[in-house]
């Protein structure tokens, strides 16, 4: 994620800045990939804090619009937590928009999200025919880290959620052309597998004792929708880990150049190459204050493959290239 100008004076904005240091309300354009002054403003932006332009007053923004079905506020907690959810859902198609996807010039579907909060009953998130469920409770800390350990997950975030329920969906696009299917099968085998029973099957069992000879998790082992999806999220995660590097002026031997450009580079190997090694510096430094590793994955050589096979896709699919 890059670095904004103030459009109202000195000094610099992060993407979620509602104001800038003088206290100036601004907003982000979504289509211009830049900070406002002034409305219009998302008609959230009272509501859950929302920092993006809408087309008109008292208009949703192209985030917020994607919202279909918003969480019961009776339930505690809840506006806050859908809050932190569409934020994390704001910079993951942002991300997304790098390449096209969900912008005025993609033709295709734009996804719809079902936001739920979290009474008595759990929310399983997922994805069915262009629709993505997210449990809004998740953006609780405490929540989120007793599922991720009870899981045995060595990340789990809500900007992590938004990558991989809407890399489903992008599945779902691309499975549109005729093109993409058979070559889709030949890497990750084939999705018309009983995806009910293999998900049964690995909760029951587990991953195969050697999954991360060929995955890049081992929930990824349990079905090729799942590996896609893995796979996709991790692509993501690794092209906005360089292109924040860059943003942020930090400097490595491995960077092509200062002013290098992670969602523009044309070679997905090359990416994958400098994105992972810059991981393996600022793992270090995490653990320099006692946290978790940044980015706590190990890339085996068909996980590599599969992360490029994602790459080429996601850049030409939304325009249908």
């Amino acid at each position: 994620m890059r670095l904004f100008s103030n459009p109202v004076g000195d000094g610099t904005l992060w993407f979620d800045n509602l104001v800038t240091g003088d206290g100036t309300p601004v907003a982000y354009d979504p289509q211009a990939r830049e900070f406002l002054a002034g409305p219009p403003f998302c008609a959230n932006r009272d509501v859950i804090g929302c920092n993006w332009t809408a087309p008109s007053l008292n208009a949703f923004c192209i985030a917020c619009a994607m919202t279909a079905l918003a969480p019961d506020p009776s339930i505690p907690n809840t506006i806050a937590n859908w809050a932190k959810t569409e934020a994390a859902k704001r910079w993951v198609i942002d991300n997304l928009g790098q390449w096209h996807w969900f912008r005025p010039e993609d033709p295709g579907t734009r996804p719809v999200f079902n936001m739920l909060a979290e009474g008595a009953t759990p929310v399983y998130m997922g994805h069915a025919d262009g629709v993505v469920t997210i449990s809004v409770a998740e953006a609780d800390p405490v929540l989120r880290v007793t599922r991720r350990e009870a899981l045995d997950e060595p990340y789990r975030t809500m900007i992590g959620h938004f990558r991989h329920e809407l890399a489903h969906m992008l599945w779902w696009r691309l499975s549109l052309r005729a093109d993409f299917l058979g070559a889709f099968r030949t890497l990750f085998g084939d999705e018309r597998t009983d995806y009910t029973a293999a998900l049964q099957r690995h909760y029951q069992e587990g991953a195969p004792r050697d999954w991360r000879l060929s995955y890049l998790t081992a929930y990824a082992s349990a079905h090729p929708h799942e590996d896609w999806a893995e796979t996709a999220a991790h692509l993501l995660h690794l092209t906005d880990i360089a292109d924040s590097f860059v943003a942020a002026g930090l400097s490595s031997p491995e960077l092509p150049g200062s002013d290098w450009d992670a969602y523009a580079e044309p070679d997905p190997h090359r990416l994958i190459h400098v994105a992972t090694a810059l991981t393996v510096g600022m793992n270090h430094v995490n653990r320099s204050m006692g946290h978790s590793d940044l980015y706590p994955f190990v890339l085996s050589e068909p996980a590599r493959r599969k992360l490029a096979f994602v790459r080429d896709w996601l850049r030409r699919g939304a325009q249908g290239l």
